[in-house]
Parts: C-alpha cells; sequence; structure tokens
C-alpha cells in the first residue's frame, strides 16, 4: 500500500496512441498531487520504462503493438509487486477484463471515463484500493461467482496437453491470432483446439474457459 510519505502519486502512461498519451499527459498535469514521470507505446517499452523510473501507477492500455497490456502487467507485477496497474482502455469485454484481473491489475476503466473520476481512480488505486468501472463490475462479480459453477475436472472430459496450453494462453487474453503465434499452429487449428475445448468443458465462450483455468490454478 502507497502511504503518504510521498503524496506526490507518480504515473506512467501506456498507450500506443501518442494523442491519448499527450491528452492524459495534459490532463494530469493540471492535478496537484500527481505527476506524469514517463509514457511508453509499446509493450517492451513499458517493461523498461517501468523498471527505470519505478512509477507508484501505470495507466496501461489493453492492446499494444507488439503484445498486450495484459502481458505487460503480469511481467511488470512480477518485478516489481508494489507497482499499481491501472488499464485504460476502450474494450470492455468479457475476455479483455478477466485477463486483466487474471494478470493481477488493480483497476480497469474505460477511456469514456471523465477526468475527475480518472484521477479518483489513480489516487483510489495508490492508496491500496482495486477499482472497475461500473459497467464492467457486475460482469467481475459474475465470473467470480461462476468460478464455484463450472464443471470440475472429474466431471469432465481430459484437456489434452496441447489444449491445456491454449486455455492457459487464452487466460492471459491472447487472441487466436497470438496464440497460433505462441505455438506454431495456424489459426484454423487454434478454433478447433478451442472448439475441442469447449465442448469438452461443456462450455461457451473463452471467458468461461479462462475462469476454468483460473479455478484449476486456484
Amino acid at each position: 500500500m502507497l502511504t503518504t510519505k510521498r503524496h506526490v502519486v507518480r504515473v506512467l502512461l501506456v498507450d500506443d496512441h501518442e494523442v491519448i498519451r499527450v491528452g492524459l499527459r495534459t490532463v494530469l498535469g493540471q492535478i496537484q498531487g500527481v505527476t506524469v514521470v514517463g509514457e511508453a507505446g509499446t509493450m517492451e517499452d513499458a517493461i523498461q520504462q517501468t523498471l527505470r523510473l519505478k512509477p507508484d501507477v501505470i495507466l496501461m492500455d489493453v492492446r499494444l503493438p507488439d503484445g498486450s497490456g495484459v502481458d505487460a502487467c503480469r511481467e511488470i507485477l512480477g518485478t516489481l509487486p508494489g507497482t499499481r496497474v491501472i488499464f485504460l482502455t476502450s474494450y470492455a469485454d468479457d475476455d479483455s477484463v478477466l485477463a486483466a484481473v487474471l494478470a493481477g491489475a488493480h483497476g480497469y476503466v474505460l477511456k469514456e471515463i471523465d477526468s475527475p473520476a480518472l484521477v479518483e481512480a489513480i489516487r483510489s488505486v495508490a492508496n491500496g484500493q482495486s477499482i472497475l468501472d461500473s459497467t464492467v463490475t457486475e460482469r467481475a462479480l459474475g465470473w467470480l461467482r461462476g468460478l464455484h459453477e463450472l464443471p470440475g475436472t472429474p466431471g469432465t472430459d481430459p484437456l489434452s496437453s496441447q489444449e491445456e496450453r491454449v486455455v492457459a494462453l487464452v487466460a492471459e487474453g491472447k487472441t487466436n491470432k497470438e496464440i497460433a503465434v505462441a505455438l506454431g499452429l495456424s489459426d484454423k487449428t487454434v478454433k478447433n483446439y478451442l472448439a475441442n475445448v469447449f465442448q469438452k468443458l461443456r462450455i461457451t465462450r473463452r471467458a468461461q474457459a479462462a475462469a476454468f483455468f483460473a479455478k484449476r490454478r486456484g
């Protein structure tokens, strides 16, 4: 938890659109007690800048040119667990939100958020709270409840080792194309694996597969 010992919250902006970063820097530059210490437009740069600057809070986009903000979040928190990560994104789909939560994100807000609410979110997360945008909170709570309703391993057909790998990457928020690249497969093969997974687990959505994976790990 970050306390008032350092009352100025140091923020790193991570977004591949320069216009977004300029806008955020302009807004936050007018706020007392918050300072932007750096920017990054790629996953690799986000990790490097975090290690160099050690910000209190990172405003992270979900999708970056060289990977995902989810992967960056996971790697950053693995190295600097005291860093706080807020996903600031246009995507409110189930898979993106759940992947962010599984990666350890401390907040998930949409870019439609107004400036005062964003500043409040930054301060809240810096003080140790975890937040979700009101439009996605109910979904997140539903997933948590769903973890207890999903079929367990004994009642489902066992997944093959490759299917397990695919599900693990789904839980990281990877797209089919990204999974195909990671495993050296074609997009069509990945779709086939997912179809088999859905059938075996008796589910219909990627978010359910990710929740099943989280339950297994838990």
